[in-house]
């Protein structure tokens, strides 16, 4: 049997798996809310290892094992920077965003939220931040478009544009079909292989290599400098790396799983089961590409590939180490990673332009068969412009989320936080924080990329100061807005 004849039956029949899943999912979607939010109705487990799976893209065995390869340990304090960020959001995000939306409007989407959270009747925010989801989650979607083209570049030798419509196609299906109901059946299924690929390759690495004070021995003698945490960062360097963590407050595409909780009382259990696979699928990220260096270091004429590309780190250490069919459920973990977050950024789009823009401005009164459908004429659009962004094969995924990821983070981070600690922030402080920080990104990325800070740091700082000085400048919330605060806050602090 010809070797890629596994690897291609394995990754034919996860893709029929994930196609099946969406039509049962089909019939279980009635209305809007089941297509983009789930009818909220996901318990602790599934939204837990969907908000995992769907925070843990391609970069994930891809970007971080690459990064490591390349530079050593000291990019693990992207992993660090992410742990503490994600335990935050957890802890002080999470629970309150389930029960605000619920008690503003039964909001389905972050700008649905904002507009009723500020009572906006202008829809300035409605408007502004959906343009902010479209515009950074477009750059987001086309990572994730990137990586699956590099899965079915190097595990089929495909050219790289046949590779990119084949990896775009497998994941449009599933989400065209069975909206956000399918993405969340199918990231629990995805985060359990991406665990398992993560644990194992590494092992499999170390005993290649002799054991594991052999492996270390080989690091040591071949590349000391990868063994040290502090090698070639200063304090801006490490505080940079941290800076990833802040970028979880204001991600939409984690925050939705938030919201769709069948209820808060399932979101501290949630945040067990998602912190205790984030972390054993970071460590096993950073294992990855720390021993693929002592593996290729003593198998050098094995190394073409992770020379020409860092970030096949983990597509090489797969193809070489396994049996081709077990070499294709582990690889089939970085359709997973793509899959299980290019889906829902494609949704969280999709609910933009339907549920904002569509519905807010052009058809109130649309049928909920026609939203639904609009929705999935949506997925399409996005998808598509994703494909033409990623057509430029030099594109690196850690750099395109890096960007995203920052976007995010600086214009809806702060936002979100402080609406549902701060009573006394208003509309205007709203808008003044998504502008200023979504600002700060494009700027600074464009004109002081050189100066070697993280642009989320800045972005989320500047976006936090618009908010409090705006709000605290003008005009006090309303009474109702008040009164809606206190009652969804105190309805919080007695269910947790």
């Amino acid at each position: 049997m010809n070797v890629d004849t596994p690897l291609l039956v394995t990754f034919i029949v996860y893709i029929v798996a994930t196609t099946l899943i969406g039509f049962i999912a089909y019939r279980a979607t009635r209305n809007l809310s089941d297509y983009i939010l789930g009818g909220r109705r996901l318990g602790s487990f599934v939204t837990a290892m969907s908000a995992g799976a769907s925070d843990m893209s391609g970069w994930l065995l891809m970007g971080l094992p690459g990064a490591v390869f390349l530079s050593g340990l000291s990019e693990s304090w992207i992993a660090i920077g992410l742990i503490i960020g994600a335990w935050f959001n957890w802890l002080l995000v999470a629970g309150r965003l389930r029960v605000h939306t619920e008690f503003c409007g039964n909001a389905q989407t972050l700008p649905d939220y904002l507009t009723n959270r500020f009572e906006d009747k202008s829809r300035i925010l409605r408007i502004l931040s959906a343009l902010v989801i479209l515009i950074f989650f477009t750059i987001y979607c086309s990572s994730g478009m990137v990586a699956g083209a590099r899965l079915f570049e190097s595990t089929f030798g495909l050219s790289y544009n046949t590779a990119l419509w084949i990896g775009a196609f497998a994941t449009i299906t599933y989400v065209f079909i069975g909206g956000f109901l399918a993405v969340s059946w199918t990231d629990t299924v995805q985060a359990t292989l991406m665990i398992f690929a993560l644990l194992i390759t590494p092992v499999f690495a170390i005993l290649a290599t002799g054991d594991l004070p052999s492996a270390l021995s080989m690091i040591k003698n071949e590349a000391p400098g990868k063994l040290d945490m502090f090698k070639g960062l200063d304090f801006t360097a490490i505080i940079s790396l941290l800076g990833w963590g802040l970028g979880y407050f204001g991600q939409p595409h984690i925050l939705v799983r938030f919201m769709a909780a069948d209820s808060v009382r399932s979101i501290p259990r949630a945040r067990r089961i998602s912190m205790t696979w984030m972390i054993l699928c970071l460590a096993g990220a950073v294992a990855t590409g720390f021993f693929g260096i002592s593996y290729f270091s003593s198998n050098p004429s094995l190394a073409a590939g992770v020379m020409q590309n860092n970030e096949a780190v983990f597509m090489e250490l797969t193809k070489i180490l396994f049996n081709p069919w077990i070499a294709g459920i582990i690889l089939s973990a970085i359709m997973a990673a793509v899959m299980s977050t290019l889906s829902c950024q494609l949704l969280v789009c999709s609910s933009a332009l339907t549920e904002d823009f569509y519905r807010a401005f052009l058809r109130p009164k649309a049928s909920q068969t026609e939203l639904v459908w609009i929705g999935r004429m949506m997925v399409m659009l996005i998808s598509i412009i994703a494909i033409v962004i990623a057509f430029n094969p030099d594109n690196k995924v850690l750099s395109l989320v890096a960007y995203a990821w920052a976007g995010f983070g600086a214009a809806f981070g702060p936002v979100i936080l402080l609406s549902l600690i701060w009573k006394r922030m208003t509309r205007n402080g709203a808008f003044a924080g998504i502008f200023v920080g979504a600002a700060t990104i494009i700027l600074w990325k464009t004109c002081l990329d050189h100066s070697g800070i993280y642009e989320i740091i800045p972005g989320f700082l500047f976006g936090t100061i618009a908010i409090i000085i705006t709000s605290l400048l003008g005009k006090s919330p309303s009474d109702t807005m008040k009164a809606q605060f206190e009652k969804a806050d105190r309805t919080y602090h007695s269910e947790v």
